[in-house]
């Protein structure tokens, strides 16, 4: 791959920042990256990205800086923190903020940092770390206009299915109307193979099943197998679609929307977390239902 001139600002090393960094390495983009946390740092040097001291010290070495963090707070302690980006001689041009955050908060933040002649792109994402990394992800981008015309090009690397949603915010309530969908999608495959095992259904079968007909979604090609096989090595957490769906359900209070299904979906995220699946891939809601399933089986404690 013929090595670019032009070099990406990273800030966030997870599971998405990652995946973006491979992104832009294996596109011959040069990264230059930091995280709050020393063992991330690391990872990106083995990916042959360099690691700055701060993001000040990214913000002043690039033109275009990719944010990649656990939500909008930590979005504006890195904005606006000790050697946060407005502590810089100068600003990028362009930020690209892949959370999943809070709109009002992230349209807040885009005018903050337009006054700094800098603007400010949501590309929320619809898709794992793992769907990104194979290019399958679906950006969802927000924004002035102009500001996502100068960086269409950098957004198709990441992601040929790529979408100008409106202005600012717009990024955020797009994936939070698409997370509804996608983690019910989830949740209900979850239900559907332990009743389809309990029933005696051979589970692969199963699951071919719905491959073939109408019940299928892409939550059986992405999850399915991880969940019939217990794999849940982490490309989406279930702490961090819990804080997804307290944002999905704040927003629909606002609009006067009750989401009876999504406050069932919250219930067991939130059980799942207590039992100490927060870090584990968003498949092992399944773990959760297998839980209650036996508790209904064995039936309520005696007095």
């Amino acid at each position: 791959m013929k090595k670019r001139d032009e070099a990406i600002g990273l800030i966030g090393i997870g599971l998405v920042g990652t995946a973006l960094a491979e992104q832009l390495l294996a596109h011959g983009y040069s990264v230059i990256g930091y995280d709050i946390v020393p063992a991330q740092c690391d990872l990106l040097r083995r990916l042959e990205g360099r690691v700055a001291a701060s993001p000040r010290d990214v913000a002043e070495a690039v033109d275009c800086l990719l944010l990649s963090l656990p939500d909008t707070t930590v979005v504006r302690q890195v904005i606006e923190g000790t050697d946060g980006l407005l502590q810089a001689a100068r600003l990028p041009s362009y930020l690209i903020d892949t959370t999943t955050g809070d709109p009002t908060e992230t349209a807040a933040l885009a005018a903050q940092l337009r006054r700094r002649d800098s603007f400010l792109l949501e590309a929320t994402m619809s898709g794992s770390s793992g769907q990104l990394r194979r290019g399958e992800a679906v950006l969802m981008v927000g924004g002035e206009r102009n500001a996502f015309g100068a960086c269409r090009g950098l957004l198709e690397v990441l992601s040929e299915r790529t979408f100008y949603v409106g202005p600012s915010g717009s990024g955020s309530r797009m994936k939070l109307a698409t997370n509804l969908v996608l983690g019910l999608n989830r949740l209900v495959l979850a239900e559907g193979l332990v009743f389809a095992e309990k029933l005696g259904l051979e589970p692969t079968t199963f699951l071919d099943v719905l491959r073939a007909g109408p019940a299928y979604s892409a939550a059986v090609d992405v999850k399915g197998d991880k969940m019939l096989n217990a794999d849940f090595t982490p490309e989406s957490r279930v702490r961090q679609h819990r804080k997804d769906v307290s944002l999905i359900l704040k927003y629909a209070r606002d609009c006067g929307q009750e989401l009876p299904l999504s406050r069932v979906h919250c219930d067991i995220l939130e059980s799942a977390i207590a039992a100490g699946d927060g870090e584990l891939d968003t498949c092992a809601v399944i773990k959760e239902i297998r839980r209650r399933q036996q508790e209904a089986a064995v039936g309520p404690p005696e007095d």
